[in-house]
Formats: C-alpha cells, structure tokens, sequence
C-alpha cells in the first residue's frame, strides 16, 4: 500500500502537532508545516522520536512564495498530496480581545490574513497536487464559535458570550469556504470538511481551555481519514452543550 502524505499547517505545537502525530501513528508521511524553522525542526524531531516519518517544510500561510516553494517541494519529493489540514490559525495578533464595537481594524485585518486567505492560498497552491491523489481529503480547522447558527441560537451555551468580531467572523468565512470548495469538488474524489476541535488547553488561547490537545486533535484526524462513503461539506467536531459535553457531531453553520 502506498504510503499517504499529509501536509499540517502551524503543526510545530499544539493542535496541529497532536494531529501531525496521530496521523503519523497512521503509518501517513506528516510535513510539518511552520514558519519558524528551528521550532519546525525540533517538531519533527519530536515526532519522529515517537516513531512517526516526518518532515519539517518552512510554509508561512501569510506568505505566498513560502507556500509556492513548499508546494513545489512537496511536488519533487513525492509528486503528489493525501492529506491538507490548514490548522494555522490566530485569535489575536495584538493579544488584545475586544467587543464588536471596538474591534481593531488592523487586527482583524491581521487575523483574515492567517486565517482566512491563508486557507485560500495554501488551498490553491496545494490544489493539484490533491488532485493527483485517490482520494484526498482536505481539512479545515474552524471553531464553534464560526458557527452562526449556534451562537444566535438562545439554547446554545455560545449564546450567551462577549460579542467580539475578528475570530468568530473569521471562522465563519472559513466554514463558507468549506462549503464553497466542497461545491466546487464535489465531482471528484476529494473531500472538504470543517472541523471544530472544541476549547481545547494550548497556547492559542493561554491555556484556558478544558479539553485536552488529545480531544481537540480528534475532529482533524477523524475528517482526514474519512472513508470513500463519508460525507463532505460539514462542519463536524465538539458538541458543546448547555448540560455539557454532547460528544461528537455535525455543528450548524
């Protein structure tokens, strides 16, 4: 059997590792991607001293000759890509959290840019060599919060929290572009789904979370190896219920 590649974006910690890990205990190739290399590199050490076959490849997702470059590496090395998990992604730039109202326009600008464009150009650039897969699958990494019809929604516990603008609006336009790219591909074999790894402890949001990296990996590694049957164009991942957790699912747009 032919061995799959995976590319993660911003997999040097946290989420994107756990998923770089995961997919590797899979028996899958991971290129990790990062755009520090000393922390890329010390990420592919880690993990290949865990047994898996990784390779760190430099990708700034705000940076299109990095992607370009890493798209044509990936292409001279293996000709071809299984697995894209756009995991990248930031809450702040400024690290300040602010109310709709008074949303830093700079800062919103600078979180699109990871986490939006950055989907779209990595996306783009690693297109073909998808293609040239059986069966790939690409991964969106996007949040509950994204999800409009759970936070208008008065029985859903995200109803209830500050109304700020720049992530949740950010994730929203990511689920959209699922959507978009799932229409687009839907003729063909790959698969395009969103995941929601739920308020997972990491660095992104200094370590308020309360779902382990373990639990928040889970949706990204259950939607990049989705079988031939599985369905594209969800937002699926945690269930965050007012009685609590509600396990695993599909999340409203």
């Amino acid at each position: 059997m032919t061995t799959k590649i995976a590319l993660i974006t911003g997999a040097n910690k946290g989420i994107g590792l756990e998923t770089a890990r995961r997919l590797g205990e899979l028996g899958m190739t991971v290129l990790v991607g990062a755009r520090d290399e000393q922390r890329g590199l010390a990420a592919e050490a880690a993990l290949r001293d865990g047994g898996a076959d990784a390779r760190f490849v430099r990708l700034d997702v705000t940076d299109q000759a990095s992607i370009e470059e890493a798209a044509a590496w990936i292409d001279r090395e293996f000709g071809r890509l299984d697995v894209l998990v756009n995991n990248a992604g930031t809450a702040t730039v400024s690290r300040q959290r602010a109310l709709a109202s008074a949303t830093s326009l700079d800062d919103m600008r600078a979180v699109y840019e990871v986490n939006v464009f950055g989907v779209v150009a990595v996306t783009n650039a690693m297109l073909p060599l998808l293609r040239r897969a059986a069966a790939a699958r690409i991964v969106n990494v996007s949040s509950e919060v994204g999800s409009i019809g759970s936070q208008s929604d008065p029985a859903s516990p995200l109803h209830d929290l500050p109304a700020s603008a720049q992530y949740p609006s950010s994730k929203a336009a990511v689920n959209m572009l699922t959507a978009m790219y799932a229409k687009e591909l839907k003729d063909t074999p790959i698969k395009v789904n969103a995941a929601n790894p739920g308020f997972t402890d990491t660095d992104f949001n200094d370590h308020r979370g309360v779902r382990s990296v373990e639990d928040g990996a889970e949706p990204s590694v259950h939607l990049a190896t989705l079988p031939d049957d599985g369905p594209s164009g969800i937002l699926w991942g945690h269930l965050w219920l007012r009685e609590g957790d509600g396990g695993y699912g599909v999340l409203p747009w």
